[in-house]
């Protein structure tokens, strides 16, 4: 684990002991911190009952402690853990915080943080990967993998690699990050915030807590994403700001199996952005970027059968990122998609898909959002409406053709049939894998 002398004689109090943090309250103890932490499930709270102080911070006294540190998926904005701090006069921080802390005792290093509203899982995982490709010593951490306070510090020369969520930046002040990317904003996770400018607001901080001499990168295609970048130009010094389009990696991307489709053309074209900036050479990564595997439930190759070619891009919780899906297997001689879509929505339509709908030879409705979803789509295409996955599945193959694709992208959250999108994408493996060599499972598994 990472500890730091800057915790030594501190006092901190923790909310919320899933794996971030229960990681910081290791990272503060081992530094010499006296910790007060709660959870509401009793089996954390039990595990720590000998090492910390067990107290609910929201109604402890706060003074004389040096910070709250909460788990991002704690809302800010509703929660009275803020007031409490508040009222205490101390920051309320997360672990990513408490990691900028960390660094100046750990071994010469780089750290490169990702944000954005699509794309930042892979683009993250290609990063670490591209790096370790050529001997470089990597971590990935932050919103992705193990938290990176649980890990043990990189040797001289190594570079951390976070992927950052807005909640996450909110609750990060000192984060000087070497290099910085946003990829893309648009509109999610507004129940947290004022109103979309708010949200973008978050994610352009990643960049305000950088030194002006830092490399800051930028994809292109969105006004929000322009403007912030815009801003950095004044901010950083010359050639310090990047602007990642991809133009000049689309004539290789048809080597890369795991990269297909615009939206990862600019995962990719960050990437590449990024590992420059490290001092990667064009030739290091272009013989390293035709096998990257990619992530699970991401755009995921889970089988081919018959011809037909089965994606698990469960991963798609909102139209944002299912429009690039659905963009990434344009019209072709015999090859047409079909798409399941639905779940837990997270709006009222699925306009950012609509310039795609002529890729779709039929969408296959599951979930809360069917019945509004069916009635979105049939002026457009055929819908068959399934309601559950299995059936969904079941009817895509009895339509699909040799050189089709069946795709689960399913715009929506999937809180109402599955624990969360990895569960939702690991039941459409399953069922894939058992109807495509014969032994169907009976019903669907809400997971």
């Amino acid at each position: 684990m990472l500890v730091s002398s800057a915790f030594a004689g501190k006092r901190y109090a923790v909310l919320g002991l899933a794996r971030s943090g229960l990681a910081a309250v290791e990272t503060l103890l081992a530094s010499g911190a006296h910790v007060m932490a709660w959870d509401n499930r009793e089996e954390p709270r039990a595990a720590l009952a000998d090492r910390v102080e067990l107290n609910d911070p929201t109604s402890a006294e706060l003074a004389g402690y040096d910070g709250v540190v909460v788990s991002p998926g704690i809302p800010l904005n509703r929660h009275p853990i803020a007031e409490a701090a508040a009222q205490a006069g101390i920051p309320v921080i997360g672990d990513i915080e408490l990691f900028a802390q960390t660094r100046a005792d750990l071994p010469p290093h780089k750290v490169v943080g990702i944000t954005g509203t699509n794309g930042k899982s892979t683009t993250t995982a290609l990063v670490h990967y591209l790096l370790e490709s050529v001997g470089v010593p990597a971590l990935m951490g932050g919103n992705i993998g193990l938290p990176i306070l649980g890990q043990e510090p990189l040797p001289a020369g190594g570079v951390y690699v976070l992927e950052l969520s807005s909640y996450q930046i909110d609750l990060t002040q000192t984060l000087d990050c070497d290099v910085a990317a946003l990829l893309n904003i648009s509109p999610d996770h507004l129940d947290r915030y004022e109103g979309f400018a708010a949200y973008a607001a978050s994610k352009a901080r990643l960049f305000t807590m950088q030194s002006a001499d830092h490399h800051a990168v930028f994809g292109i295609g969105d006004d929000d994403t322009a403007a912030i970048a815009g801003m950095q130009v004044t901010r950083h010094e010359p050639g310090r700001v990047h602007f990642a389009d991809g133009r000049d990696l689309a004539s290789l991307q048809k080597d890369w199996p795991s990269l297909q489709g615009p939206h990862n053309l600019q995962n990719a074209a960050v990437a590449v952005a990024i590992v420059e900036a490290l001092g990667l050479t064009r030739e290091q990564w272009q013989a390293a970027m035709p096998r990257f595997h990619g992530l699970p439930h991401r755009m995921e190759r889970v089988a081919e059968a018959g011809g037909v070619l089965f994606i698990n891009d469960s991963k798609a919780t909102n139209p944002a990122s299912t429009a690039p899906a659905l963009a990434a297997f344009p019209p072709a001689p015999n090859r047409r998609i079909h798409w399941i879509v639905g779940g837990l929505p997270k709006g009222e339509d699925l306009d950012e898909c609509r310039p795609f709908y002529g890729n779709v030879a039929a969408a296959y409705t599951i979930g809360d959002a069917g019945p509004l979803f069916a009635e979105l789509l049939s002026p457009h295409m055929a819908v068959v409406r399934s309601e559950m996955m299995a059936e969904a599945i079941r009817e895509a193959i009895a339509r699909a053709v040799p050189g089709d694709v069946v795709m689960l992208s399913p715009a929506c959250a999937s809180f109402d049939q599955f624990r969360d999108y990895e569960a939702r994408g690991d039941v459409f493996r399953q069922i894939v894998t058992a109807l495509t060599e014969g032994d169907a499972p009976a019903a669907d598994g809400d997971s």
